[in-house]
């Protein structure tokens, strides 16, 4: 009887795509023959955690978030060499972000050993991340093949298959955070062939020019615009920074443009990010020395954190500051995207217990950082990528990710449910008073994202939580 009950719920949940919850929230996934790409081990989640989900208006928006990246954004097919090759629009925009596209297809890892064709799908984004790392590792985004679409009119080394020049340190970071993931759920060493050890050998090579020991580098960027975080100062070098083995980033996760070039929150995910290349080269690869110049990188890089990016705030205490030039100067506040201070927690789960985080976490969710904006629809972290009083739901939900109080938890969750502006969707930003005022209203990796979190809180005991929700 209760076998025949589920299968009931089930068979309600998969109606709800087709007729939207009762509360009014619509149906967005895609008709299933528009699909661009179907889960089983998806599908299965899907209806499973649905059926669990009591609010209806929550119910319809995991249904159409969490599988919105497959629904929408994934081109998967197999090379001319039969290898899976998996290219991945960023939402609304028709070429591959190295952070974008290894955020979007993350939440899927977790399912990866149970579906091999949902595995060949994240195997093929691995392996065209590393071919894009072989190509150029100061771009963040790239075509297709050779198309020349994009930015090319950029003063900055441009080939046909970049879309985009933009060098930041997180795009190299999210490779290798995805394709660690994945050989950990599955077992599969089988994408760290030659490709990965070029690709590592290219991420090496960059990282340690923008440690800036040697001068500025080669890495220059200029663009004719009217948005000041849109290009670089002091004629596409940036700033002067003091070299101290940190690495610079030219522009921050939101593609805005540094102001002082050691951006904190990458520099702690390319320690970690180093940390887990340097245990595939030595385990996998038999690469010793490959796997010690990561390890020796990233034992510089933590030793610069510890000596350059903690700032003694007269409210807070101890915090990590955002930004850091190596001369003694600091930039205090936070940005919404992905590495930020807010996220470390969630993507390094063992700095939640760091104190200084935990001061910085308090920091950044204040009216200390000039970029949180609290208003009558809701609260959290915007930057200057949108501008003024623009909340990022994502800042939301990496507060949700990184909160052991259940008051603050259901707040968030509450937050993003009613932020929607009544289209069953997460969007970039949303006005801190006025909810129907939105960016993006296609952004797949934030409608992944929430349904990663709703996994995440279900799995972590918060169900009771998730269905008192009225």
């Amino acid at each position: 009887m209760k076998r025949f009950l589920l299968s009931l719920v089930v068979a309600t949940v998969f109606l709800l795509p087709v007729f939207g919850a009762a509360d009014g929230t619509p149906s967005r996934r895609p008709a299933p023959e528009k699909r661009l790409f179907t889960s089983e081990a998806v599908e299965k989640t899907l209806a499973e955690t649905a059926a669990l989900l009591e609010n209806a208006k929550l119910r319809q928006m995991f249904i159409n978030c969490f599988p919105n990246t497959l629904d929408t954004t994934v081109h998967f097919q197999e090379a001319e060499d039969g290898t899976p090759d998996t290219f991945v629009w960023t939402g609304d925009i028709p070429a591959m972000w190295l952070r974008d596209s290894g955020a979007q297809v993350w939440p899927y890892v977790q399912l990866a050993s149970q579906d091999s064709h949902l595995a060949d799908m994240i195997k093929g984004t691995i392996l065209r991340q590393f071919k894009c790392l072989v190509i150029d590792p100061y771009a963040n985004a790239f075509n297709p093949g050779p198309t020349n679409d994009g930015w090319h009119s950029d003063g900055t080394r441009m080939v046909p298959e970049v879309f985009e020049r933009k060098w930041e340190l997180d795009s190299q970071c999210y490779p290798i955070r995805l394709a660690y993931g994945y050989w950990k759920e599955t077992g599969d060493n089988s994408v760290f062939g030659d490709l990965w050890l070029d690709a590592m050998r290219a991420i090496l090579g960059v990282m340690r020019e923008q440690q800036k020991f040697g001068g500025p580098g080669s890495y220059r960027f200029l663009r004719e615009t009217d948005r000041q975080f849109d290009t670089r100062g002091w004629d596409g070098y940036g700033a002067p920074v003091k070299p101290c083995g940190l690495i610079a980033s030219a522009f921050r996760p939101s593609d805005d443009s540094t102001i002082l070039d050691f951006l904190v929150p990458s520099n702690f995910m390319a320690v970690n990010c180093l940390r887990k290349a340097a245990e595939i080269l030595a385990n996998v690869n038999g690469e010793a020395a490959l796997a010690a110049e990561c390890t020796v990188l990233a034992d510089e890089v933590e030793s610069a954190l510890k000596a350059r990016a903690v700032v003694n705030h007269p409210v807070f205490g101890p915090i990590y500051a955002y930004e850091v030039d190596g001369f003694g100067n600091a930039l205090l506040q936070d940005d919404a995207n992905v590495p930020s201070l807010l996220s470390l927690a969630y993507l390094i789960p063992e700095m939640a217990g760091d104190p200084v985080w935990q001061n910085t976490r308090r920091f950044v969710l204040s009216e200390y950082n000039p970029c949180f904006f609290s208003g009558t629809a809701g609260e959290g972290i915007g930057g200057p990528h949108i501008g003024y009083d623009m909340v990022w739901p994502m800042s939301i939900m990496m507060r949700a990710f990184t909160s052991a109080d259940d008051a603050e938890i259901l707040r968030c969750v509450t937050m993003l449910m009613d932020t929607d502006a009544g289209t069953g969707f997460i969007h970039e930003s949303f006005h801190k008073d006025d909810a129907t005022r939105f960016t993006r209203e296609w952004f797949a990796w934030q409608n992944s994202l929430f349904g990663e979190l709703i996994l995440k809180l279900i799995a972590n005991g918060k169900l009771p939580l998730l269905n008192s929700i009225q």
